[in-house]
């Protein structure tokens, strides 16, 4: 019934105001009407009071006439099925996350509203699947990178298909096993910039943003950090670094040779201003989340969204069954006489 109504309507609904006055007209039939008094020349006329009216098809002609003049009604105000479709276009600004899946994301040095230590990647996962859902009008591409950049998306409005492979994205275990998402050990940061920043210069758009996200320095990969943001910079893309990860959540030595080349900071910070852009240092799972909420206010995207209206004509099938009503009506009273005396 709720799917009925919510296409269901009329294109012309004050035709339906018709309706009550068809059913005064109804009442007042029904009513005795006024008194009234006849002189009669002769008596013979009154042989015929008392006798009964012939019953037959002649008494539903009224209420035959009484449907057809509904249906009528019904089909002037012009009864339609309606679908609506809601047709959007892109706003203009491109964005490519380039997201660090280094081992160093496991450490769980962030921790949820709850209290509870979660995994870096698992938090900046969130903040990112957030991120690309509040942006439904902006065209956007994911590529995960560690010792070298892997794409996950294309550039597209297609968000859906982009954060199921984000829920694929998988590091790789400690022993070498080969079963993460991106099969090279280390941290690739200007190869990731320049993958990132070569999808984008494909595209025809008025902004071009890359999103980096990382816990770790430069240590992989053929192109140095500051290199690549330079790259990006004569391509006029815009690079927002957001650096993860506390003072204290050094990564272990059986993890990285050197854990204080953690966080390098410098790079990042001369990389965002390179592209006049901001860079970012989240340590809590809360500064997370406003990083992205200030990316998002910053890139305001212009809205552009057109509501399709397809109308299906139903009067058909008001109209014809009115016309069938009326002429079954007339030829009732048509073939019914008037009532004689004997």
């Amino acid at each position: 019934m709720t799917e009925f109504l919510k296409h269901f309507c009329f294109s012309s609904p004050p035709w339906l105001l018709l309706l009550l006055p068809s059913l005064l007209l109804l009442f007042l039939r029904r009513g005795r009407g006024a008194e009234s008094t006849l002189t009669f020349s002769t008596l013979n006329v009154l042989v015929s009071l008392g006798k009964k009216l012939r019953q037959g098809p002649g008494s539903f002609s009224i209420p035959l006439l009484f449907v057809a003049l509904t249906l009528t009604i019904l089909a002037l105000a012009r009864p339609v099925w309606r679908l609506e479709f809601q047709n959007r276009t892109a706003s203009g600004i491109d964005i490519m996350i380039a997201f660090d899946v280094s081992l160093s994301m496991e450490i769980d040095d962030f921790y949820t509203s709850d209290g509870l230590p979660i995994q870096r990647l698992d938090a900046a996962k969130e903040v990112v699947t957030n991120f690309v859902r509040n942006r439904p009008d902006d065209r956007i591409g994911l590529v995960v990178f560690s010792g070298q950049p892997y794409h996950i998306s294309p550039i597209t409005l297609d968000h859906e298909w982009l954060l199921n492979g984000l829920k694929r994205v998988k590091l790789n275990h400690r022993n070498g096993s080969g079963d993460g998402t991106v099969n090279e050990q280390g941290t690739a940061i200007g190869s990731a910039i320049s993958a990132a920043a070569t999808r984008l210069h494909a595209r025809d758009a008025k902004s071009k943003i890359i999103v980096l996200i990382t816990d770790g320095a430069n240590n992989s990969g053929k192109i140095a950090p500051i290199d690549a943001a330079k790259y990006a910079a004569d391509l006029k893309i815009k690079i927002y670094a957001v650096a993860l990860g506390t003072k204290e959540g050094r990564v272990s030595s059986n993890v990285q040779r050197f854990p204080r080349q953690e966080f390098d900071l410098p790079t990042l910070q001369e990389v965002a201003r390179l592209t006049g852009a901001e860079h970012y240092w989240a340590q809590t799972n809360a500064e997370l989340k406003n990083t992205f909420r200030t990316i998002d206010e910053l890139e305001k995207t212009e809205r552009k969204t057109y509501t399709v209206t397809e109308d299906r004509e139903l009067f058909p099938w008001f109209l014809i069954p009115a016309l069938f009503f009326a002429c079954l009506s007339a030829i009732l009273i048509a073939l019914t006489p008037p009532p004689s005396p004997d």
